[in-house]
C-alpha cells in the first residue's frame, strides 16, 4: 500500500516537471481537488525545487500516517533524519496551532509508523509569507523528536 500520494528520490523530484507531480497528486487524491490545493502544491514544488538542490534522499508528498487518519504535507528523508514539512501556503505568521500540528504529525509518524520509530524526525512549520525565520535553536527531546522549526523560505534562501 502506497502511503503518500507522490514520492520520489530527490534527485527524480528536481528533474520532474511541477506539472507532472501535481497529476500525480490529483490522481491519488481522496477529494476532488479545488484550485486553491492545486496552487498550494506548485508552491510547495516550487519551493522545495529551490531547497533542496544538491541533497540526496527521498520525498514524500501527502503522506499518510498509519491508524491516525492525518497527512503530512511532506516527509522528506535525508540521510539520517525525516524532516516533517507543513505548509501555511500565503501565511505571514507562525501560528501556535499550526507548530502544534506539525509537532503532533511528526510525534505520530514516531510512535504509528514502524519506519519512524529509530528515526530522528525534525518538524517544519514553513509559514510562505512571514518576514523573518526565528533564530534556529534545533532541540532534540529524548525521543528523537525535534521542537519544531519555523521557516520563511525566502530567509533560508539568504542562507545558501
Amino acid at each position: 500500500m502506497k502511503r503518500a500520494w507522490y514520492d520520489a528520490a530527490i534527485t527524480r523530484f528536481l528533474e520532474t516537471e511541477p506539472d507532472t507531480i501535481i497529476g500525480r497528486l490529483t490522481r491519488s487524491s481522496d477529494f476532488p481537488v479545488e484550485p486553491a490545493q492545486r496552487d498550494a502544491w506548485l508552491t510547495q514544488i516550487a519551493l522545495l525545487r529551490n531547497g533542496l538542490r544538491g541533497l540526496e534522499g527521498s520525498i514524500y508528498f501527502e503522506f499518510d500516517i498509519p491508524r491516525m487518519g492525518r497527512r503530512v504535507d511532506v516527509v522528506l528523508l535525508v540521510g539520517p533524519l525525516l524532516f516533517v514539512l507543513e505548509f501555511k501556503v500565503g501565511e505571514r505568521r507562525f501560528e501556535r496551532e499550526a507548530m502544534d500540528q506539525v509537532w503532533d504529525y511528526a510525534l505520530d509518524l514516531k510512535n504509528f509508523h514502524e519506519g519512524s520509530h529509530a528515526a530522528r524526525l525534525v518538524p517544519i512549520l514553513i509559514a510562505t509569507e512571514a518576514e523573518t525565520s526565528p533564530r534556529l535553536d534545533l532541540h532534540t527531546d529524548h525521543d528523537g523528536v525535534s521542537r519544531p522549526i519555523r521557516l520563511n523560505p525566502r530567509s533560508a534562501a539568504d542562507d545558501h
